[in-house]
């Protein structure tokens, strides 16, 4: 089976535009805890990137798998795109495809593009979907106009499918070859679309609700995000109980503050109220935190206190057309491929108030023998984000990385 992904623009005579439904054809060592006190062993793992926050998913049942059974009594592990759908298939002969999320927009981006026709005709769809020039937006700004999400998210998503279509017109095996996708919060409506979920139209008008929603959620609290750079001598789940605690002696309400987004080994995003925020920027050094930086979004991300963006996405969501994947689409909720439409419907407004496992899925995705090849991985949207957070998760899957500049 072969994997083939298509955003053409169909244009009949006297008609508006709209886009066709994306189409994819697709001796006993010694135990280096020992001498470790019971205090330190907790603080290791309150600040280490792993599953334990999974176990409480309630989206546990197996997933079809779509590869052949003999691939996967051989490759013995979770690793998606080891293996193509058939076995005799070499996985570097196969690809992935990687979304990034907001936060990496820039003025300008979508330039380096903008010779192809389909990239062209994508944002002229956009500009009658969202009823404003996105490509200006997206060109000349300004800049704290484009950092606002209800401009954001759906320039993102279009600039990210207008790489794709770099990518099918200098390389279509690349596209043909896809195996799996995953996108980076906003990035995952990218992938789905890419999927083929969902067509170009649904999706973006999925992304702007999404959009204007979170906004709104984020205009209700002043919050925040800021990506944090610690060492194993790190305090970060100590920090981010003191400054809830902090919080709530300031009279703040039901504060938040906690880790939104798993990026790679020594840094995680924390998100929650603005106070909390800067109490942690301000005591750094207490807690060995090496360095912090905020980040251009307008709100506490994939945070409890987006819970006022969930209802109208939802309600959106269900009524909208949607599609089984015909390529596996990782989830960033658990790392897991969305079995079917139910699910996507389902597991899509939990992902706003979820912490994002991006280290997890990378780990779902590349893990793999020592002796089975890498998978080309692609890109598609503005920044190289991505593929840097992949060369600190697996320098062998980064090097096979290529960012598809906008």
């Amino acid at each position: 089976m072969m994997i083939y992904a298509s955003f053409r623009l169909m244009l009949p005579p006297g008609a508006s535009r709209y886009f066709s439904q994306t189409c994819v054809r697709c001796c006993k060592p010694k135990d280096p805890l020992k001498n470790l006190k019971k205090s330190q062993i907790n603080n290791l793992l309150d600040d280490s990137a792993s599953f334990h926050e999974l176990k409480e998913s309630k989206e546990n049942d197996c997933a079809s798998n779509p590869y052949p059974k003999e691939a996967v009594r051989v490759a013995k592990r979770r690793d998606q795109s080891s293996y193509s759908f058939r076995p005799s298939v070499n996985p570097s002969e196969t690809s992935i495809f990687l979304f990034p999320g907001q936060g990496t927009q820039f003025v300008g981006m979508g330039k380096k593009v903008l010779d192809l026709p389909q990239v062209r005709e994508l944002f002229l769809a956009a500009n009658d979907i969202l009823k404003f020039d996105l490509l200006n937006m997206c060109l000349e700004g300004p800049k704290s106009q484009l950092d606002k999400t209800m401009y954001a998210q759906p320039a993102i998503y279009v600039t990210s499918l207008a790489a794709v279509e770099a990518v099918r017109e200098n390389n279509p095996r690349a596209v043909e070859g896809c195996v799996a996708t995953a996108g980076f919060s906003l990035g995952e409506i990218t992938a789905l679309t890419f999927a083929g979920a969902f067509s170009f139209e649904t999706g973006l008008k999925l992304v702007q609700i999404r959009a204007e929603a979170m906004q709104y959620a984020s205009d209700l609290t002043p919050s925040g995000m800021m990506t944090v750079f610690f060492g194993a001598d790190a305090k970060l789940g100590y920090a981010l109980n003191l400054a809830k605690e902090w919080c709530i002696r300031q009279g703040i309400e039901d504060p938040e503050c906690c880790v939104s987004n798993y990026l790679y080994p020594g840094s995680k995003i924390i998100a929650g109220n603005e106070e909390a925020l800067h109490f942690i920027e301000k005591n750094a050094s207490d807690f060995n935190i090496r360095k912090l930086k905020r980040l251009t979004v307008s709100g506490a991300f994939h945070t409890k206190l987006m819970q006022d963006a969930v209802s109208p996405f939802s309600e959106a969501i269900n009524r909208a057309e949607v599609q089984n994947p015909l390529v596996p689409v990782h989830s960033n909720v658990d790392g897991k491929m969305y079995r079917d439409v139910k699910h996507i419907k389902r597991q899509l407004p939990r992902q706003i108030l979820t912490s994002v496992k991006w280290e997890q899925t990378m780990h779902i995705l590349y893990e793999r023998p020592v002796d089975i090849q890498y998978p080309q991985t692609f890109e598609c949207g503005p920044g190289q984000s991505l593929k840097a957070m992949l060369n600190m998760i697996n320098k062998q899957a980064g090097y096979m990385c290529k960012s598809i500049t906008v």
